[in-house]
């Protein structure tokens, strides 16, 4: 006897799939394409979905849910503006990084008392510091760290090295890496320097350990400093007794009048995009500092950001400008990443050999390998290529931050949005902008007082770095920091 075939009601067929076992269910009515973003990311953070692995077709996927294609094509989209996926073309969308996550501290931290007096360990204790949102400025954007041209890179060094290569080297840095640096400095900096000029240093706070030694042998006990200025390079100085007497600084950068009268040696400076206020220094005052250092000041130039510019032309280097009166530092940390600790030196000729033999006397030189993948990155124009990208990413984060601040925000003052990694607000109110960061702690999100980077008195304020984050959470981060303030009024 024949069966009679009932058809299928379409609602009895599971809304679910058994890629991560998604269920739309699970999800709001109105939010299913941030729902299943979020899910990816979970998956992609925790490990189940590794690099390198594949999401399925946004069409099959969208069946297996019974959601329209829009909603998975716009949280793979969300996934690729973060940094954690990429299309293929016919091979499809590849998961290429992990989401950046805190580590976990290594003793127990709370915001309560963190701000007020910033010590030697304040900035290892920030980052260990638990958050949902890391707003905290100087970090680029993690997530988009070039890992296959690094790799191809990587893979074609070490076909041509050779057994002597993985010995000791100069501890100045290897040629590849000294030329290459003399190259991108001449094409992005305006400086003329040959490779013999050029010491590989451990990142700029290396630099700055250095060059203090030498600067002490040398008599020099003071070096002034911007302020507000980076209270890092300031806590480092003075960590190797030198003295860091402020000079104001203003809406046309540092004031070489304040300079000139304090009498002091040297300036440590940061002429191209003065942190933390996003002021270039212009012309008048760049002539006065050059006059001042021409009749016997030394300049430290930090270059920390300077190839991350939006709105504004580019400007030279002072190095370019005075090179025997200017010692020069830049790294790669804010291009590619500050865990490479890859940087550079230029110094005047008086002080290179000394710097050299500090550099010996501190580790025999940086490690080869890592320099010459980035010699080869710089030389065959990755790096080149992955500043551009950098660079509309960053605009994107940017103008999210800027809109944020205007709704959430409306009655702070936005500094510096012409170039750089971060923004500096600030308020006509009178708080403690101390007691602002570590109320947006204790809500989860970390930002940086400005009162940190000021040795005299000034408006409150924060400094808040855009380039490591989504829109998304750049949004969630400001309106937290608006109840915090609300709070705190």
């Amino acid at each position: 006897m024949g069966r009679t075939k009932t058809p299928l009601d379409d609602r009895s067929i599971p809304s679910g799939s058994d890629f991560l076992q998604l269920n739309i269910d699970d999800a709001p009515a109105r939010g299913r394409a941030g729902w299943l973003a979020a899910r990816l990311r979970l998956a992609i953070s925790d490990g189940r979905l590794p690099v390198g692995s594949k999401l399925p077709a946004t069409r099959a996927l969208a069946a297996d849910l019974r959601v329209s294609r829009g909603v998975v094509t716009e949280a793979y989209q969300r996934l690729a503006e973060d940094g954690l996926i990429a299309g293929r073309g016919r091979a499809g969308t590849t998961v290429v990084a992990a989401p950046v996550t805190a580590r976990p501290p290594s003793r127990p931290i709370t915001a309560a008392g963190l701000f007020a007096d910033p010590g030697g360990d304040v900035f290892d204790a920030l980052r260990e510091a638990p958050a949902r949102i890391d707003l905290s400025p100087g970090m680029p954007d993690l997530a988009a760290f070039p890992r296959t041209a690094w790799l191809r890179a990587e893979r074609a060094v070490l076909g041509r090295l050779a057994p002597a290569d993985f010995g000791y080297g100069d501890p100045r840095g290897t040629p590849a890496l000294r030329l290459a640096v003399a190259h991108w400095l001449a094409r992005y900096r305006g400086i003329s320097a040959a490779p013999e000029e050029i010491v590989i240093v451990a990142g700029v706070a290396q630099a700055l350990g250095l060059l203090a030694q030498v600067l002490r042998q040398d008599g020099i006990t003071q070096v002034a400093v911007e302020d507000p200025g980076s209270l890092g390079a300031r806590q480092h100085l003075r960590s190797w007794q030198l003295d860091t007497p402020p000079v104001p600084v203003d809406s046309r950068g540092l004031r070489v009048d304040a300079l000139r009268a304090l009498g002091v040696p040297a300036v440590m400076l940061t002429p191209a995009h003065q942190f933390p206020t996003g002021v270039v220094l212009d012309g008048d005052r760049r002539r006065g500092l050059l006059r001042w250092a021409d009749e016997g000041g030394l300049i430290i130039e930090d270059d920390y950001d300077a190839e991350h510019r939006y709105d504004r032309p580019p400007v030279p280097a002072l190095r370019s400008l005075l090179a025997e009166r200017v010692c020069y530092a830049g790294s790669v940390s804010k291009l590619l990443a500050p865990a490479l600790r890859v940087g550079w030196l230029l110094a005047p000729e008086r002080y290179r050999d000394a710097l050299v033999s500090a550099k010996r006397s501190a580790d025999l030189g940086n490690a080869a390998l890592p320099q010459l993948v980035l010699a080869e990155l710089m030389e065959s124009g990755a790096l080149e290529r992955q500043l551009r990208f950098l660079r509309r990413r960053h605009v994107r984060r940017r103008d999210a931050m800027i809109a944020a601040i205007g709704a959430h925000l409306p009655g702070a003052v936005v500094h510096g949005a012409a170039a750089g990694l971060h923004l500096v607000i600030t308020f006509a109110a009178d708080f403690a902008d101390t007691g602002l960061a570590e109320a947006a702690l204790l809500r989860g999100v970390k930002v940086q007082p400005l009162s940190w980077h000021r040795q005299r008195p000034g408006p409150p304020g924060l400094v808040l770095g855009y380039a490591a984050n989504a829109p998304s959470d750049i949004e969630q981060g400001i309106a937290t920091i608006a109840t915090a303030l609300r709070h705190l009024t």
